[in-house]
């Protein structure tokens, strides 16, 4: 009767502790380890989370625009112009204005641009650490303490994930193919008008 009381206690013991381990993601993510149940997990979110609306250009379909998986979460082409605007239209009238692949953004707090989110070490996030990519998002600032991230960035929103699901979303990061694409700096309304009269 002892030994199954003290076997039984062995198993609960045994049991309970395995219910509080973390899951092989989160091991992982603590690690700095990527595999492949963490990628997955960061893809889910960089999809689920609309990712490529802003950060993959677009190209039109019969089903409307797409991102175009050839430039996958590389931001605003580093060719392509913003069309002429008017300031008044988004300082008085209150427009947002989007380019026609939704990468580049014009209203009342200037001119921004989709960042390029591939591992492209000179133009992306290659040289980012995971730390940096959560302060940056944590903080609301480019590389967790430069520029404010400027609006449509929804970085309140993507502040709120765990850090177990920001560290998945850096593996997905990671490991997509870099794209070497230097998107222009954002802007104040009058910096832009004036550079481009």
């Amino acid at each position: 009767m002892k030994t199954r009381i003290v076997l039984a206690s062995f198993v609960l013991l045994a049991l309970s502790s395995l219910a509080f381990q973390p899951t092989s993601a989160q091991t992982a993510a603590k690690q700095g380890q990527t595999n492949d149940a963490l990628i997955a997990r960061g893809k889910y979110l960089v999809d689920f989370g609309g990712c490529h609306d802003c950060h993959s250009p677009k190209i039109m379909t019969d089903k409307g625009p797409v991102p175009d998986l050839n430039r996958m979460l590389s931001g605003h082409p580093a060719d392509s112009k913003l069309p002429a605007f008017e300031k008044d239209i988004v300082t008085t009238r209150g427009w947002v204005l989007f380019t026609g692949d939704l990468t580049g953004y014009v209203g009342p707090w200037g001119v921004s641009y989709a960042y390029n989110l591939t591992p492209e070490p000179n133009t992306g996030i290659g040289l980012w650490t995971e730390e940096i990519f959560t302060k940056a998002v944590r903080t609301g600032k480019h590389m967790g303490a430069g520029r404010p991230i400027l609006p449509p960035m929804p970085w309140m929103n993507v502040a709120g994930l765990t850090d177990e699901d920001l560290s998945a979303v850096y593996a997905y990061l990671k490991s997509i193919p870099p794209v070497k694409n230097a998107i222009p700096g954002a802007m104040s309304l009058d910096e832009y008008l004036g550079a481009n009269k």
